[in-house]
Parts: C-alpha cells; sequence; structure tokens
C-alpha cells in the first residue's frame, strides 16, 4: 500500500527554497573565508569563488550586493565564532593559583582558539596590514571591533590572572600588558604561520612568562 506523506513530512516549496538558500550562502561565505585568507580581498575575485564553490556567480550577487558585503559578512561571522569558542575555551577557570599559572592556563586555552581559528586569524592581519578593508566600510568597522574586543579579552585574562593583587592593581597592570599581550600573541600567530614544528603551546608559555613577570613588577611598584 502506497504511504501518503502528511503535509508535515513534505516540505513547502517555500521552505525547500529557504533552506537552499541558507546552504547556498554559507558555502559562498566559506568559501571566501578560506580563499580571501590566502589571497586577500583584493586577490579574491568572484569568478574564483565561483569556482571554487560550483555556484553561478548569481548566486553570490542574490546574498550579497557587492564583494565588499561579502567581505563584510565573512568577518562578521568569522568574529562570532572566534570569540564564541574564546569564551567556551575558558569556562570553568581555576579559582587558585599564582597569577603566572593562571596566565598560562588562559594563554594555552587562547593558543588552541588561535590554531582551529587559522583562517580568521590570517584574513584579520591581513586586511589590518593592507588596508584593504578601506574598501568595504562595514568590514572595517568589524576589523577595528574585533581588535578592540581581542584587546579587551587580552585585559580580562591578565585581571583575571592578577585579583590576588587587589582589584585595582590588577586593573593597572591588565590596562598597562594588554597590548603588549596583544602584540605577543599576534607575534605568535605570525610565528605559528613561518615557523613550523614548534607548537602554539611554547609561544603561550613564554607570553605567559613575559606577562607574569612585568606584572609582578608593577604590582612591586605600586
Amino acid at each position: 500500500m502506497e504511504t501518503i506523506k502528511t503535509p508535515a513530512e513534505t516540505p513547502a516549496p517555500e521552505a525547500r527554497t529557504n533552506r537552499r538558500g541558507r546552504r547556498s550562502r554559507q558555502e559562498i561565505l566559506d568559501a571566501a573565508a578560506r580563499v580571501m585568507s590566502v589571497r586577500g580581498y583584493a586577490g579574491t575575485s568572484m569568478s574564483a569563488l565561483a569556482k571554487e564553490t560550483g555556484l553561478p556567480k548569481s548566486a553570490f550577487y542574490h546574498h550579497f550586493a557587492s564583494k565588499a558585503g561579502l567581505l563584510s559578512a565573512v568577518m562578521e561571522q568569522g568574529a562570532h565564532r572566534f570569540f564564541d569558542a574564546m569564551r567556551e575555551a575558558h569556562r570553568n577557570p581555576p579559582e587558585t593559583g599564582t597569577p603566572h599559572e593562571l596566565l598560562r592556563w588562559h594563554l594555552r586555552r587562547t593558543g588552541e582558539v588561535m590554531e582551529d581559528g587559522e583562517e580568521f586569524l590570517r584574513l584579520l592581519l591581513v586586511l589590518v596590514m593592507s588596508r584593504e578593508a578601506a574598501e568595504a566600510p562595514e568590514a572595517l568597522q568589524t576589523v577595528i571591533a574585533v581588535r578592540d574586543e581581542g584587546r579587551a579579552y587580552m585585559a580580562h585574562m591578565i585581571r583575571s590572572s592578577f585579583r590576588s593583587a587587589g582589584e585595582e592593581t590588577a586593573d593597572k597592570i591588565a590596562e598597562t600588558l594588554a597590548p603588549f599581550g596583544m602584540a605577543g600573541y599576534d607575534g605568535a600567530f605570525v610565528a605559528l604561520q613561518s615557523e613550523g614544528g614548534r607548537p602554539v603551546s611554547a609561544w603561550m608559555d613564554q607570553l605567559a612568562d613575559s606577562l607574569a613577570v612585568l606584572g609582578a613588577a608593577i604590582a612591586a611598584a605600586d
């Protein structure tokens, strides 16, 4: 006997179209993130993306008004994923420990997120150094926001690690060292891309060691 599908079992044409649309949009975003992280924004053509995805160019312009709009969406998605991963990695931090031990705990997990977010970070640094994002104002705002949030997150990790020194001192240490911590994180990522063989945990341990010594010096001077 033939089984007749009920309306609940058979998606409406509009639902199927919406799912295909969401899927093609995500395919475009994922492909753009891969290609732009290697070629940069200026070096990524719509033709290259069409070849990468197998989708016609019309599909790109259906979802995004321009290549600049696509870059903005890529950066926004990458930023959300990156900081979601950061928050997940730092759940349930240790409640006790020296500033040095706590910094190592925080930064080792930050290094793990670095490895998983390699495409996003590579594209971010390319945009920072090349100024290509100036052609896409919305993407430039995302780049600026990501850098600001990154510094704030670094400050949070440093402050949390030095909380035993007192709130005021921990705030001072975090405010002073967050830019240095960001510079170290950026440098570790560049080194990871160019000097194979050394694990990211080694770079993060050295950064934690440096921050611990500098933080202790600031605390002693208070």
